[in-house]
């Protein structure tokens, strides 16, 4: 498809070029599916932008989980998986969960434990710290399970590239499954009892975009047909599985898998599910976030995720996890409360460390265009917040970036974020094979590893070669893919809500970004943390408020400043302010452009 340039633009502020995200099969897509439904053309162009065919557009603006979810039996060793665990339940065996220190991680471990708190069966959840442990099962946490009574050990966001560990479990008495659907990095271990995951090569599901906690909720289905079939009936009633949706919504968000086929509706009815407030850690925790309007994914994201994450970063990496499973509000807000905090803490670490790899960063790419893939390293830093610092580099430096932390010993723990078409994953695998790294693994998009401080001039060799050509392919075809055009006129409540019915976005299901064309700078300011705050009044008069995040001391920051009082072209995504009790729209800006006035 040839790209069409949106409003002429060749160079923005940041430097990107605007396109049409509709090539002309798309745009007479979008077409149908607006005279066909009755839609707005701007929603059917959000939707013919990210594949949707004109016979699949109502199931899409009506997401099910009957219609998406397929049969769990279709993942490898689910049946094994959930006989095994009918079986514990069955013979009131006591129970240990394994989890991962993230969000998908403490809603895996919380979803299963809820469902055998149904059962009344003992159980106890286990998350590993993340800077004397590390990620996943080591034998040592497996071996201490069992000598506290567990005969069965199921492992929910990790396990499927820890053989030792579940040679361990077996050799000292109990049976261990892993749910869980990350990468293989090896051979499969042998001495599970079960292996789901998704993304094992002899798993033909083709649901390899699910979370982990995507990967438990298939699980309990399954699980709970097991036990019909038994007739093993829970002491107060079957549990309300599409009631724990708001926990698999949650983890569907906030570890970026792509928001496709059935994780689409997790997200959708997992929203629903969360704004009922029925999960008392959920609630307590938007509390603390002082989300004062009907939750989405925006707040899973970027305000509930943090601060769940917050535990495993630099406090009790239990917390999170801990807290999903309660139905004592008074005890969930105490916890809510303490992750609050330790979320502030983080905040202001990340400041500090942000501050010091931009210094390092940036001065490596002054005056060339630079390494490939980024890789910045301290001996100061924090390691729980190294892949927020990879995050917020890899935006800045537009290039997959690493940050990594260097205890005293010179190894260091670090993790990289990537940009779309380079799987970091990958290039990790190939690392560790190569002996370059102590161990690593991830997805495409993220990565996570541990390396001696000798060898860190040899890895960042090591991803030259494998991703310059890519990388510098990629970075010279960025743009900005453009679904359509807005006015201040019309940027208004009734339209975001329009949109949100081809929502929730995410990854794999980008944002709507909007232009909005000729809008007149008419205020600029600094507000709260450096973000840049507008006014943008249209050819009509009418105006609508813009924001820029974190971008005061950036190229579009500087941009924005510069261009007060003048005409601009903008590019942002149209998203509600909630202020006294009132709703209005705004504009959250990625972009901005100069006017060619000799194209007006």
């Amino acid at each position: 498809m040839n790209e069409r340039l949106f409003l002429g633009i060749r160079s923005s502020a940041t430097g990107m070029k605007w396109v049409d995200r509709l090539g002309l099969r798309e745009a007479n897509t979008a077409l149908a599916i607006a005279q066909n439904y009755g839609i707005p053309d701007l929603v059917s162009r959000v939707m013919a932008g990210r594949g949707v065919a004109l016979e699949a557009a109502e199931e899409f603006l009506n997401p099910s989980i009957r219609s998406l979810m397929p049969d769990p039996l279709t993942l490898t060793d689910m049946k094994q998986a959930a006989v095994r665990i009918a079986d514990a339940i069955q013979r009131r065996e006591n129970v240990a969960i394994f989890g991962d220190y993230d969000v998908d991680g403490a809603c895996s471990s919380a979803l299963l434990s809820r469902f055998l708190n149904a059962y009344d069966i003992r159980n106890v959840i286990y998350i590993p710290d993340r800077i004397f442990e590390g990620y996943g099962p080591n034998p040592d946490a497996m071996r201490e399970l069992v000598t506290k009574g567990a005969s069965l050990i199921v492992t929910v966001d990790c396990g499927t590239n820890s053989a030792v560990s579940i040679t361990a479990a077996k050799e000292a008495g109990a049976d261990v499954v892993v749910l869980d659907h990350h990468q293989l990095g090896g051979a499969l271990p042998e001495d599970a009892a079960a292996i789901v995951n998704p993304n094992r090569e002899d798993d033909i599901s083709g649901q390899g975009h699910l979370c982990a906690a995507g990967v438990v909720f298939m699980t309990l289905v399954q699980l709970a047909r097991e036990l019909r079939e038994r007739d093993i009936k829970a002491p107060n009633g079957t549990p309300d599985l599409l009631g724990y949706l708001d926990l698999v919504g949650l983890a569907t968000v906030c570890d970026v898998v792509p928001l496709i086929g059935v994780n689409r509706a997790f997200v959708v009815k997992g929203l629903l599910a969360a704004r009922n407030q029925s999960n008392a850690g959920l609630a307590a925790l938007a509390r603390v976030s002082r989300i004062g309007e009907p939750l989405n994914s925006f707040h899973f994201g970027f305000l509930i995720g943090p601060r769940i994450n917050a535990g495993g970063r630099i406090g009790n990496a239990a917390l999170g996890s801990r807290l999903l499973t309660l139905d004592d509000p008074v005890e969930a807000n105490t916890i809510a409360e303490e992750l609050d905090r330790l979320n502030a803490e983080r905040q202001a670490m990340e400041a500090i460390m942000l501050q010091q790899a931009e210094a390092e960063a940036f001065a490596e790419l002054s005056g060339k265009s630079g390494p490939a893939i980024l890789v910045t390293a301290n001996e100061e830093w924090h390691p729980g917040i190294v892949g927020l610092l990879a995050s917020r580099l890899k935006d800045k430096a537009k290039r997959p970036v690493f940050a990594i932390a260097f205890n005293a010993n010179g190894v260091g723990t670090g993790s990289g974020r990537s940009i779309s078409g380079i799987d970091l994953g990958k290039l990790v695998r190939k690392a560790v094979e190569q002996g370059l790294l102590v161990k690593g693994g991830g997805h495409a998009m993220a990565a996570g590893i541990t390396v001696e401080k000798s060898k860190l001039g040899a890895l960042r060799a090591f991803f030259e070669e494998q991703a310059a050509e890519q990388v510098d392919e990629l970075r010279s075809e960025q743009s900005l893919a453009i679904d359509g055009a807005v006015s201040a006129t019309g940027a208004t409540v009734a339209l975001y809500n329009a949109l949100e019915k081809a929502g929730p976005y995410g990854a794999g299901h980008v944002q709507p970004l909007l232009a909005l064309p000729n809008h007149t700078i008419a205020d600029v300011r600094v507000v709260g943390r450096d973000h840049v705050k507008v006014a943008l009044k249209g050819l009509d008069g009418k105006r609508v408020d813009g924001i820029a995040f974190r971008a005061a001391d950036s190229d579009l920051g500087r941009f924005l400043f510069d261009q007060a009082g003048h005409l601009v072209h903008v590019a942002g995504h149209l998203s509600l302010n909630h202020w006294n009790g009132s709703v209005s729209t705004q504009i959250r800006i990625v972009d901005a452009a100069k006017v060619d006035l000799s194209r007006q």
